[in-house]
């Protein structure tokens, strides 16, 4: 089973969001869009597991305690850089908190064997993808052009009072994303 850790978005940031991609996707028509119902915010990609260790993940979680804390949805951009945009992205800003809660479920997962991210926790929603092949990094460049810099949008804000083991399977036109297990936060 293919598993990871998330917090879900709540249906009014996330139909913001779907307003704009829509209105962002003439700009990019050759990307490839997310699906915005499928939108989360990642703490920790696992990968493929059993059943027996799925259990141990859903355990050692039920250990990870932090209190709620905010999270606001705005601003967009491009990975790796503005110049070179391979992935158009919503911007995710909390406090430490949610760094924190990320480094708690990676050190929980930790005495499991189950290895830690090499890269630095950024969260952020993906919108789209430019792809592969001829043409693909070009793909973003009339968004690059009409984005207002001045004008950052705005999605919303949520209260993060739990967080959710996932199951993800790939199947004919992007993953479906199955609630395993959920976690509150409050200590």
């Amino acid at each position: 089973m293919r598993i990871f850790i998330a917090l879900d978005i709540p249906k009014e940031i996330r139909d913001r969001l779907s307003e704009y991609a829509e209105r962002m996707r003439p700009l990019g028509p050759e990307a490839r869009w997310a699906r915005i119902e499928g939108l989360h915010v990642t703490l920790k990609f696992i990968g493929e597991v059993s059943d027996a260790r799925v259990q141990e993940v859903k355990a050692a979680l039920a250990q990870v305690k932090t209190k709620p804390f905010e999270v606001e949805f705005k601003d967009v951009g491009f990975f790796p850089s503005h110049a070179s945009g391979r992935v158009f992205w919503a911007g995710v800003h909390a406090s430490e908190a949610l760094r924190q809660l990320a480094s708690n479920i990676e050190g929980a997962l930790e005495k499991l064997g189950i290895p830690k991210e090499k890269r630095p926790y950024q969260p952020h929603l993906t919108l789209a993808k430019a792809g592969e092949g001829p043409g693909a990094k070009h793909r973003f460049n009339v968004l690059r052009q009409k984005l207002d810099p001045k004008a950052p949008p705005q999605f919303g804000t949520m209260t993060a009072k739990e967080f959710y083991l996932y199951r993800s399977e790939i199947m004919r036109g992007g993953a479906r994303y199955t609630k395993l297990e959920r976690y509150s936060l409050d200590l």
